[in-house]
């Protein structure tokens, strides 16, 4: 059985103060616990994280096996990460790509992910729901490997 795994880009941490007109007031620790007891309830194993530094979640994605699957929110990274999307295309692991607020009614350099030409899906715009659709579908999809 695969690893669910759960990585949060720059800025995250800040969640629930920053900008909350944009990101709301949940904070990143609310997602994440909701994240965790939900996979712990389904069995399945979960990795989550957090970090403001690229090479770390190149790291974390390079670490990934086929099995695995990927929820990740990017956050600005979304817009001119090709190392990000080619770590994502290079491990060739299940991803879906989750933002909280929507990224295609924002400014123009926020409309274009460079890292959704190589994940399943993109979700955008329904806050801390757009995880849980994220994990609905990453949860399917593993529960069917078991």
């Amino acid at each position: 059985m695969g690893k669910l795994w759960v990585l949060h880009g720059p800025n995250m941490n800040l969640l629930g103060s920053r900008e909350p007109e944009k990101y709301g007031t949940q904070t990143l620790e609310d997602i994440n616990q909701a994240l965790i007891k939900r996979a712990e309830t389904a069995g399945i194993p979960i990795q989550v994280a957090q970090t403001n530094f690229e090479g770390e979640i190149i790291q974390w994605i390079h670490s990934m096996g086929p099995e695995d699957f990927l929820i990740i929110n990017p956050g600005a990274w979304t817009h001119y990460s090709y190392a990000i999307r080619d770590a994502i295309a290079s491990v060739q692991v299940p991803t879906i790509e989750v933002h909280l607020s929507n990224i295609h009614a924002r400014e123009e350099f926020r409309k274009t992910s460079v890292i959704a030409p190589v994940c399943r899906g993109q979700i955008s715009g329904l806050g801390g729901k757009s995880y849980s659709l994220a994990m609905q579908y990453a949860l399917e999809l593993l529960t069917r490997q078991a």
